[in-house]
């Protein structure tokens, strides 16, 4: 029996509470849509780590940050770490990356065997944070509040740039793949960088915009004093004592964002009429490494556990899962095991280190008692914050900080912390146990100063003397593109026809 295409669309920082089954009524967004109505929608899948390199890595490798040691924007990705690429490939897959994967180190592949384009993002250890210096901000690279009063239209940027490479790869990957030069089954991962801040789009979908009912967040923002812990460790490592922040610039950055959902829909819309006008069928996975806050109760961008930052769209189109929604708490943990098993590839071999879990069962109407683990170790914190989604509940933890326990239900915004309210002591304490059981904290806050020790020698070493950096260089063989010597004319124009001539 032969194996299925997949094809998988990833973009970036992409909020799951706009995707409550499929993309909101009021988003343009029609090819995402009309994907949505023929796959399974998971209303509440959550990323692994609210960051992009280690919630990537985790999505990749169905493992936590605690175990592949990605825990920030600059923790390598090690090679000895099977993703899914690796998995499909040894299965007789052919993989190929177009676009972003945010892969920190020398390995720039990670089972892939071919990338299309460089990624938008440094490769090496510059971007560590140091938990030996709490407080310290690195100004050259953190986040600050700039992306929310910089917000407004215009008509290329160097993420738009990127992404319009990222959608012309793929698309030409697509035609290549028609032509059935190679009769491997395929799995293309077509990976963009929106709707990422900056919050610039382009004119044609700002306009889309322009009378939107939803430019102003529904939990307006709250004195920094009302804010939990972590949240105030946030908001000093986006520097926001620096910016005044008005609603008019709120209103912008919430409209370019929506318009920059738009923008992707063309470009994934572009790659899914090359599919189908190709006459190919593939799996369609769609997916975020993590969400935006987008000035919920104050906050921007991602690094929090609230849905904003934490939830993000899934939806898998495939014949082995009946379309509808599914309302049980998922993780971006779940895809490998799950692409693994709609390919038919065993994994057992790795299954005592993977974190996630198969969705086809839950799909097929098996209910899930495993609840949602969620990790972050990066910037804006001082010590590791682990969190379970189990059911309706949230619960977090970290050693710095007084619990949190959420009745996501009751209060979907989680406004009303519930850890010290004494009717739910029983709930907290079942939630406590789990987590304990799951995670020692200690440890593992020791290994995250040790692997940022590490890499703030290395990094600082490495810049000495000559530089050599990391980043993947993409290589296109001229000798074999479009017409050279030792190719038949005849028999070149002939395969590279699609549909064939007569």
């Amino acid at each position: 029996m032969s194996k299925p295409n997949i094809l998988i669309l990833m973009v970036d920082q992409l909020n799951g509470t706009l995707f409550p089954d499929g993309p909101a009524d009021w988003l343009h967004a029609p090819n995402l849509k009309k994907l949505a109505a023929k796959s399974t929608r998971f209303a509440n899948a959550y990323t692994a780590s609210p960051l992009c390199a280690p919630g990537r890595a985790s999505f990749m490798s169905g493992q936590l940050p605690s175990r592949t040691g990605v825990y920030d924007n600059a923790a390598e990705f090690r090679s000895d770490i099977p993703t899914y690429a690796h998995h499909l490939r040894r299965a007789g897959y052919y993989t190929c990356l177009s676009g972003k994967m945010h892969f920190v180190g020398p390995d720039q592949l990670h089972g892939f065997e071919d990338r299309l384009t460089t990624d938008i993002y440094p490769a090496d250890f510059g971007w560590t944070p140091d938990y030996r210096k709490p407080g310290e901000r690195i100004d050259w690279w953190y986040h600050n509040m700039g992306s929310v009063t910089g917000a407004g239209v215009a008509e290329t940027s160097n993420q738009m740039e990127y992404d319009d490479e990222v959608a012309y790869n793929a698309t030409a990957k697509l035609y290549e793949l028609s032509r059935d030069l190679d009769d491997r089954p395929w799995a293309l991962t077509v990976s963009f960088t929106h709707p990422h801040d900056p919050y610039v789009a382009r004119r044609k979908y700002w306009d889309l915009y322009e009378d939107c009912e939803h430019l102003l967040p529904e939990v307006p923002a709250m004195d920094y004093e009302d804010h939990d812990p972590h949240a105030q460790r946030i908001f000093d490592a986006n520097d926001w004592s620096s910016f005044d922040i008005k609603e008019e610039d709120i209103r912008r950055s919430r409209r370019a964002y929506f318009a920059n959902i738009s923008y992707l829909d063309d470009k994934i819309g572009e790659i899914l009429e090359v599919l189908e006008t190709t006459r190919q069928e593939a799996i369609i996975l769609f997916v975020s490494d993590h969400g935006d806050m987008l000035g919920e109760r104050g906050l921007w961008f991602k690094m929090s556990f609230y849905d904003g930052s934490s939830r993000v769209p899934l939806m898998i189109s495939s014949p082995d899962l009946p379309a509808g929604l599914i309302e049980t708490p998922v993780s971006t943990l779940d895809v490998t095991p799950t692409l693994g098993a709609l390919a038919g590839v065993d994994m057992a071999e790795i299954e005592p280190w993977t974190d996630g879990q198969n969705l086809v069962p839950l799909a097929q109407g098996i209910a899930r008692t495993e609840p949602v683990a969620i990790e972050y170790a990066a910037e804006a914190s001082y010590a590791p914050l682990v969190s379970l989604r189990d059911g309706k509940w949230k619960y977090t933890r970290c050693a710095l900080d007084p619990d949190q326990l959420f009745d996501l239900e009751a209060d979907p915004h989680e406004l009303t912390n519930l850890a010290k309210d004494p009717a739910h002591a029983g709930t907290l304490e079942d939630l406590r146990a789990k987590s304990e059981a799951r995670w020692n904290l200690e440890e593992f806050d020791a290994q995250v100063r040790a692997s940022q020790a590490r890499r703030w020698v290395v990094y600082e070493a490495l810049r000495e003397g000559g530089y050599y950096p990391w980043d993947y260089q993409p290589l296109q063989k001229a000798s074999e593109r479009y017409m050279r010597n030792h190719m038949n004319l005849d028999n070149l124009e002939e395969s590279k026809r699609f549909p064939r001539g007569e």
